[in-house]
């Protein structure tokens, strides 16, 4: 069966790291800027927490998954390889 592709999660890591530490700081002048923000980032964390119990469900089913890094789906051939994709491996975001 095909992987299912998944975002990586340094996507979901970058995105919470800009809000909570640049956009944070200059969104708390502004309490209905501030609150907007507080929401997008609880948001974030949700989709990361659904995305882990999706992994969750996969690995029970047997389901391969495949992290990407982009929407550019790079086919690989190993004999005139170019290799522009990037390791899939889980990294943690802290919580």
């Amino acid at each position: 069966m095909e992987p299912i592709p998944l975002p990586s999660y340094i996507h979901y890591e970058l995105l919470l790291q800009l809000l909570e530490r640049q956009t944070s700081f200059v969104a708390n002048r502004q309490p209905a800027v501030r609150e907007q923000v507080q929401q997008l980032i609880a948001t974030l964390r949700k989709a990361l927490a659904q995305q882990k119990q999706l992994e969750a469900t996969c690995e029970r089913a047997k389901l391969p998954i495949e992290y990407r890094w982009s929407l550019n789906n790079v086919v690989f051939d190993s004999e005139n390889s170019t290799d522009s994709t990037f390791p899939t491996e889980k990294s943690e975001i802290n919580q």
